[in-house]
């Protein structure tokens, strides 16, 4: 006679935020915003979108390993309530469910309740022991991020910049794309990148670390989470940055044309920290020179890559 199935395992983290509760469902509810709000989120991808019912893929990281699953939704907007369901699990997660509610204070803030409900693996205990580790890890650093995020939005405002680069190629997005895809030969084909190390332990998930040489002949370490779309883009997070960011996220993207060619594309999301400015610009520097300074360097890095990766899908042809 087999063992009897635990029980799933049900716990719940909450934290209160000095803003509106509907300002914070909105935020909770816009996907596209979670590699900036939460720290563990690399990429969030819609699967299916309804009116009120939505499929999303998610890759984050969790104990320090990047994983990706799928989920549900359901968005109870009159409730202010998400409720979530893994639809696909990674090891050693076999189920995960959940919701999100954003209860109104009498003094006009909220507060966030998350639940998660899970289970592991053949209900192994170790299993569900690196779980409970990551959900509360997790579920702690979304919480803070989150009351980070809200409370100061009027601030992130002015230091949160998107911008493009971009070339034309007479290629194949293929081309373009396996050039930036098999960023471990950077080293020999750019001249701006000194050492490098890809690792892609599950199938379109990397791990990229490289020693980037900056114009005035320093050398900066980098690590980035990648995701892959074949043939037509590749989505990242920075995780280890330099002083001058709190965060960095970007999308390589390769858009083929009636004619034949290919528009590539490198978008840079950036959120300046506001604290380093001076210690590395100068006491005279605003958060504005810091913003051009940053832009400077992450175009010109960009433009050089598209660059040699236009040479390398012209010549493929």
């Amino acid at each position: 006679m087999s063992a009897p199935t635990q029980q799933p395992r049900q716990v719940e983290h909450r934290i209160t935020v000095s803003a509106p509760a509907a300002a914070v469902y909105e935020l909770i509810a816009e996907v596209r915003h979670w590699p900036r709000v939460f720290p563990p989120t690399i990429h969030v991808d819609h699967v299916h979108k309804g009116e009120h019912d939505e499929h999303i893929r998610i890759w984050a990281t969790a104990n320090g390993e990047a994983k990706n699953w799928t989920s549900r939704r359901i968005l109870e907007p009159a409730q202010r309530r998400i409720n979530f369901q893994q639809l696909v699990s990674a090891p050693p997660v076999a189920s995960m469910g959940g919701a999100w509610l954003i209860e109104e204070q009498p003094d006009g803030g909220a507060l966030v309740r998350l639940f998660h409900e899970y289970r592991s693996v053949d209900d192994d205990p170790d299993g569900l022991a690196w779980i409970d580790r990551a959900v509360d890890r997790n579920s702690r650093a979304e919480l803070a991020a989150l009351k980070e995020n809200v409370e100061a939005a009027h601030l992130a405002r002015d230091l949160t910049f998107t911008f493009e680069d971009s070339v034309h190629v007479d290629g194949s997005a293929e081309d373009v794309f396996a050039f930036i895809n098999d960023a471990q030969l950077w080293s020999q084909r750019l001249p701006h990148v000194a050492k490098v190390r890809l690792e892609e332990d599950e199938q379109g998930l990397q791990t990229l670390e490289m020693d980037t040489v900056a114009k005035d002949g320093s050398t900066h370490t980098t690590k980035s989470y990648r995701v892959t779309f074949p043939y037509h883009g590749i989505a990242y997070k920075q995780v280890t940055l330099p002083a001058l960011m709190s965060l960095h996220t970007g999308y390589w993207t390769f858009a083929e044309d009636e004619a034949g060619g290919v528009t590539a594309s490198s978008r840079h999301t950036v959120v300046i920290n506001p604290d380093a400015v001076a210690r590395v610009l100068g006491d005279a520097a605003t958060v504005e020179d810091a913003k051009e300074y940053v832009r400077g360097a992450l175009s010109t890095n960009s433009l050089a890559t598209l660059g040699h990766a236009k040479a390398y899908a012209e010549r493929a042809r």
